[in-house]
């Protein structure tokens, strides 16, 4: 498999065709419209929607993963924070994740980030184990509070 990314235009044929199906494998409570509110919001701050197209003869320029991320000044320092990370299930440990991981920290380098930060949920250990590989450290708990919303 030979990678390039290409960082997708919200909104576009390509994020709605190649970036949705992906992004909403990894989020299945996420609808179609909902997918589109969230992505015209988010890209409004900042978010960079990265996807992984295979360019090989055999794999005819099909998007094969996609990261989202965001450049965030922080009292840490600047950090590449990647908001999802995800691989066509098909196509799972055979590199397009660990590739796309090294894009971000190239990416993170040439802006200036001092990490790349991401969250992962407690549950997945696939993804843990993943991240570990990578050198990736658990430096931090995420908490959460959901708030009732007024009507």
């Amino acid at each position: 498999m030979e990678l390039i990314a290409k960082d997708v235009d919200v909104p576009s044929p390509a994020l709605a065709r190649e970036v949705e199906p992906l992004i909403r494998s990894l989020r299945p409570n996420l609808t179609g419209p909902g997918f589109a509110a969230f992505a015209t919001e988010a890209a409004g701050q900042g978010l960079v929607f990265t996807a992984a197209y295979d360019n090989s003869a055999g794999g005819a320029g099909r998007c094969v993963g996609v990261a989202t991320h965001r450049t965030l000044a922080t009292s840490r320092g600047r950090v590449l924070f990647v908001d999802d990370l995800v691989t066509d299930p098909a196509l799972r440990s055979h590199g397009v994740g660990a590739w796309l991981m090294a894009e971000l920290e190239q990416r993170a380098a040439r802006t200036g980030c001092a990490r790349v930060e991401l969250d992962s949920g407690v549950v997945n250990q696939g993804a843990h184990r993943f991240y570990h590989a990578r050198r990736m450290s658990v430096v931090a708990f995420h908490f959460a509070l959901d708030v009732p919303q007024q009507r």
